[in-house]
């Protein structure tokens, strides 16, 4: 049902900004930020210490585990969790970068024959991954499956599914051709009070400043703040290279953050992925 070059453009697209994030992934120190020894406007080396080893066109572990995912479905006809999750120990237990909490506790539960061995995770991260699922998706319903199947994989909290079906469900609304804020607000009576809220506040802050809004919902992994944070970002912005500026100089879980935005901008236009710099696109990965 859905475009493969159009999918391969939107998982190009998160890891771009995946990329670009390394530079300031979770610094959370105004100060430091302000100081960093990066230039805006080019990827750069991490200058957290969570990736200390990581150079200029690596991804942070959200863009690595991303590209598992994509790697992994190349000759699959669907999405099978058992296989998976087969496929993601084998890639972890031989991972050199950072193992966060919800892949070690996964881990963990796996190895010690716990089911479900999900984490009960409410990081924001697992959301900006799901771009590849669109590839073995035949249907809408099927996609939403899909994603539901994955963040459990590794997240399996109410929050974290519930915030990925939504962003999962306006990914497919803006690949239908519907503007984005106004499918954000339309879908927000299918959700609880709590995605509501979310939603009336990261819309209500659109004219804000990005680095104080951020800042102020929070910049840290979790859904609360990070989901508002997003869309503050896709209500303000019309050019990803401008949206990924902004929301990389306000730090913290930056990486979560800009996933998400870039695979709805890019769902919306594909000729954001032209608005950015052709140096950006010096990324370790190539999708073809």
């Amino acid at each position: 049902m859905f475009d493969n070059k159009k999918v391969k453009e939107l998982v190009l697209s998160s890891l771009v900004a995946d990329a670009y994030c390394l530079g300031s992934h979770w610094v959370y120190d105004e100060k430091q930020l302000e100081n960093l020894e990066i230039d805006w406007n080019e990827l750069n080396d991490a200058k957290s210490i969570w990736h200390k080893d990581k150079i200029a066109g690596e991804f942070t572990h959200y863009g690595d585990q991303a590209l598992w995912l994509y790697e992994f479905l190349q000759d699959k006809e669907k999405f099978d969790v058992k296989e998976y999750l087969t496929f993601w120990v084998n890639k972890i237990n031989s991972y050199n970068g950072y193992i966060d909490g919800s892949s070690r506790i996964t881990l963990e539960n796996i190895n010690d024959g716990k089911i479900p061995s999900a984490s009960s995770s409410t990081d924001l991260s697992i959301v900006g991954r799901i771009a590849p699922l669109l590839l073995v998706s035949k249907t809408k319903d099927e996609f939403l499956q899909n994603v539901e199947n994955f963040v459990k994989c590794t997240h399996n909290s109410s929050e974290a599914t519930s915030a990925a079906r939504f962003f999962a469900s306006l990914l497919l609304e803006v690949l239908d051709g519907k503007m984005i804020e106004e499918s954000i607000l339309g879908l927000k009576e299918k959700f609880d009070t709590k995605i509501q809220t979310y939603i009336y506040s990261g819309v209500a802050s659109k004219t804000d400043d990005s680095f104080k809004t951020i800042r102020d919902f929070g910049p840290a992994c979790d859904i609360n703040g990070g989901f508002q944070g997003v869309i503050h970002l896709l209500c303000k912005y019309n050019n990803l290279k401008e949206l990924l500026i902004a929301n990389a100089k306000a730090g913290g879980d930056s990486s979560a953050r800009a996933m998400i935005a870039t695979i709805i901008l890019v769902a919306h236009d594909s000729k954001n992925i032209a608005k950015i710099p052709s140096s950006w696109l010096n990324i370790k990965a190539k999708i073809v």
